[in-house]
């Protein structure tokens, strides 16, 4: 149905919602199979081993095409579909991303995989691990009161070029196609939605207007000829049961989800098109939708709920995706992401990446550089590097810059150093955090922030203040988080997409753990000769005047490199047996974490500076640093 009045673009979702609110059972008598409505049966859960069994019968009958248009049904071992009778699809909508990124999982927070060539024909999304998953609960159509095991799985494409925007007035129209399996207590059932993002005219036949802001409007089909597929209820606590799948041919389009040994598919309408530019998959659990302003709901776990997710693809190809840091829906969870990187891997092939209630942003590949310096490089090195002046931490191919400006320790630690300024290029974006005084400059401003603030720039860059910590993040998923730590600043990068061209202090060369290449491109391993390091390596990295993002904490003072490399046994035996014990009680283990804790404690006079070691991941080779 084309709908272009204004009043009938905001009436028809409200109407949805209170119709969803009000009546749960959307469903009419004639079209409701058995199975579905509260008090649904819950099928048993099975043995983690007939589980695994039954993995090559699930890609099979997800892959199977069902004979024609409807809703079908199959039980292990069988990969031929029975015909049942469809449901109704919910009238509300699960909505794209808009607005401020949030610090938890959805509306524009995710890990996705993107298809390293060609176009993605399905996506599989399922769960490897839930641990201590006990509840879940959440509001319908983001409205009214919270329910237990109210959720959507959903797998959603990116925004994609398509023939079907051919009518819309902006060239920046894109189609967006979304798979969702919505479990709540009186409707589980799976469906697909599809949008047209920022059609900003008179919606096609067959949908309707969705308010964006003043003067635009995305175009949605909420309901469609197949309805959705009335499936069994699935309480939180079975996901490790379930698929999810997504596909879209030339010809076709159908998501099946399967529930312990029994799988239910329903054909789409094919209606944008998706087979034609689909190349990014997001997969997760989420909300279970959004309401009429865009808003999407969110599934909230009981506290150290921790999920290790997979998206895999089919694209035509066997190599691992691409992570990308990104997601497409406006529904959200309450978990967030970390502490360890995602990995690309096969079979698949696949995304696999853990979220949790003790998390952060999501990335695609994670590097730090804290304390008196000691650098963790994206493939996992731990090295000190004591130098003074500004350095390149990192610069991708995609244009995301991070610089640090290092101060020595003197006169009490002459061959120390930590890190007093940070700066990032995000975007058309450059930021930069600042000490003496504290600050936060934004394209040569000051912009003052108060815990909690953040600030949507006009480039999609994002930056925030939380506690001690600034957040700087790109459009694309690059983020830069700054920690002011007395007189130093801890630093974590994460990148937005991964594997990436990349060079700096936190790349290593062929992203092999133990080696590191100059500015120029020379290979050097561990362990590293003192000279050849400083005045070699560390010296390639050194950013002249011109070029430092950090002159807008005003000009570097110090350029320099240690006369020798500190370590704990420069401390005094006293101090060191103090600053040992500190970093034990911490939970700091023996090896190289805790030589660096060690120092660090000594070196700021923080106890609160060995909980930074003690949640560092351990690393994959050490940067021993031999000579002098």
């Amino acid at each position: 149905m084309t709908s272009s009045v204004p009043a009938k673009r905001l009436g028809f979702i409200a109407a949805a919602l209170a119709l969803a609110v009000v009546s749960l059972a959307a469903c009419s008598s004639e079209k409701t199979p058995s199975g579905t409505g509260a008090g649904a049966k819950v099928i048993p859960l099975l043995s983690a081993e007939e589980f695994q069994r039954q993995a090559e019968w699930r890609n099979a009958i997800s892959q199977k095409a069902a004979p024609k248009k409807g809703c079908f049904t199959a039980k292990f071992p069988s990969v031929e579909w029975q015909e049942v009778p469809c449901v109704d699809a919910p009238n509300y909508p699960m909505a794209p991303k808009s607005g401020i990124v949030p610090f938890t999982v959805g509306n524009g927070d995710d890990v996705a995989a993107q298809a390293p060539s060609g176009v993605i024909s399905s996506a599989i999304g399922s769960f490897d691990a839930a641990n201590s998953v006990t509840s879940e609960s959440g509001p319908i159509g983001n409205a009214g009161a919270s329910h237990p095991d109210t959720y959507t799985l959903q797998i959603n494409t990116d925004f994609f070029t398509t023939t079907t925007c051919n009518s819309s007035p902006n060239a920046g129209c894109r189609g967006w196609e979304q798979f969702v399996f919505e479990n709540n207590p009186s409707n589980h059932r799976a469906f697909i939605q599809y949008w047209l993002i920022n059609f900003d005219g008179a919606c096609p036949a067959n949908f309707q207007a969705f308010p964006t802001s003043p003067g635009h409007n995305h175009c949605v089909q909420l309901t469609n000829t197949s309805g959705a597929v009335g499936t069994t209820a699935v309480p939180v606590t079975n996901l490790t049961q379930v698929s999810l799948t997504g596909t879209a041919t030339a010809g076709a389009d159908s998501i099946t989800m399967t529930i312990g040994g029994v799988a239910f598919k329903r054909n789409g309408d094919n209606s944008v098109n998706a087979s034609s530019g689909w190349t990014i998959s997001e997969f997760n659990i989420l909300g279970d939708g959004g309401d009429s302003n865009g808003a999407g709901g969110t599934a909230s776990f009981n506290n150290n709920a921790a999920l290790t997710t997979r998206t895999r693809i089919n694209y035509g190809g066997h190599a691992p995706p691409n992570c990308v840091a990104q997601g497409f829906t406006a529904e959200k969870n309450s978990l967030s992401f970390g502490p360890s990187a995602p990995v690309g891997t096969q079979p698949g092939p696949a995304v696999i990446f853990s979220e949790s209630t003790a998390g952060g942003l999501a990335n695609c590949a994670a590097a730090t550089t804290v304390g008196d310096t000691h650098l963790t490089t994206l493939s996992g090195l731990l090295y000190d590097f004591q130098a003074t002046g500004d350095f390149e931490l990192l610069r991708t191919k995609l244009g995301f810059v991070v610089q640090a400006r290092q101060v020595s320790g003197a006169p009490t630690w002459p061959n120390a150093a930590v890190n007093s300024a940070i700066a990032t290029r995000v975007g058309k974006t450059t930021a930069a955090v600042c000490l003496s005084p504290q600050r936060l400059v934004v394209d040569g401003h000051e912009l003052p922030l108060q815990d909690g603030g953040v600030k949507l720039l006009a480039d999609g860059t994002q930056v925030a203040l939380r506690g001690n910590a600034y957040f700087i993040r790109g459009e694309s998923g690059d983020w830069v988080k700054a920690a002011v730590i007395g007189s130093h600043i801890d630093v974590n990068v994460g990148l937005g997409k991964w594997p990436v061209e990349a060079q700096g202090l936190l790349v290593n060369a062929g992203n092999v753990a133990s080696q590191v290449s100059t500015r120029q491109g020379a290979v050097m391993k561990v362990p590293f000769a003192f000279d050849e390091f400083y005045r070699r390596y560390g010296e390639s990295w050194r950013v002249k005047p011109p070029q430092s993002l950090l002159n807008a904490c005003g000009a570097v003072k110090e350029s320099g490199i240690p006369t020798r490399p500190f370590t704990p046994k420069d401390l005094e035996p006293q101090l060191a047996q103090r600053v040992r014990a500190i970093c034990n009680e911490a939970g700091v283990k023996e090896g190289p974490l805790l030589d660096a804790c060690m120092i660090d404690v000594a070196f700021t006079g923080d106890k609160s500076a060995a909980i930074v070691h003690a949640q560092t991941r351990q690393p994959v080779a050490v940067g021993v640093i031999r000579g002098r």
